[in-house]
């Protein structure tokens, strides 16, 4: 059976994706803070960039993604949406 994604609500997946971005940004923190301890003064510049990596991945991942999911819908409007191809599964006993 296909299935056709035509919309994709803009601000709830975007508050989702922030969301997830500011999880990946801590990945960002915790090369910034051996940079802040052990580095030298531009380290410390650097260090003090990534600590803020997460706000920073949140904000830019909210954004593009309500600008990605404008896009999507104008274009599955004319183009129609992505298609996937599901099955039904039995229940297990």
């Amino acid at each position: 059976m296909k299935k056709q994604l035509i919309r994709i609500s803009v601000l709830q997946s975007s508050k989702i994706m922030a969301a997830l971005y500011v999880v990946m940004g801590f990945l960002y923190t915790l090369m910034g803070i051996p940079m802040l301890i052990f580095g030298g003064k531009p380290f410390h510049i650097i260090g003090i960039i990534y600590l803020f990596g997460p706000i920073f991945a949140g904000v830019f991942g909210f954004i593009f993604f309500v600008i990605f999911a404008a896009l999507y819908n104008g274009l599955a409007k004319w183009l129609g949406g992505v298609e996937i191809e599901v099955k039904d599964i039995p229940p297990e006993v």
